[in-house]
């Protein structure tokens, strides 16, 4: 993963909450999670599941977008979790034609 790559993410959590993040090392981020060392939000609430993934050229926009999903309701964040699914499975589905 190259170091200019600034990712923002949401976890659900083992107590079915989510945590949105920001990291530029997604892999590393997910380990300190995991070891309880990640956001005081995740200690405790694990195992974690990755449901959303977005990249983005620079940390500012990255930043920007975390604090934007960071404001929505429970709800909106869901419909922007099944929003990427779609896209992603329409992308999948279009490789193998």
């Amino acid at each position: 993963m190259e170091e200019n790559e600034h990712t923002v993410y949401i976890l659900k959590c083992g107590d079915n909450s989510l945590y949105t993040g920001y990291t530029n090392d997604l892999e590393k981020r997910l380990a300190m999670h995991n070891e309880g060392k990640g956001a005081k939000y995740t200690r405790g609430r694990g195992p974690f599941q990755v449901v959303f993934v977005e990249r983005y050229p620079t940390k500012e926009e990255a930043l920007k977008k975390e604090y934007q999903i960071k404001q929505f309701s429970r709800k909106e964040k869901f419909q922007l979790i099944r929003d990427k699914l779609k896209e992603v499975m329409q992308y999948e589905s279009s490789k193998e034609l």
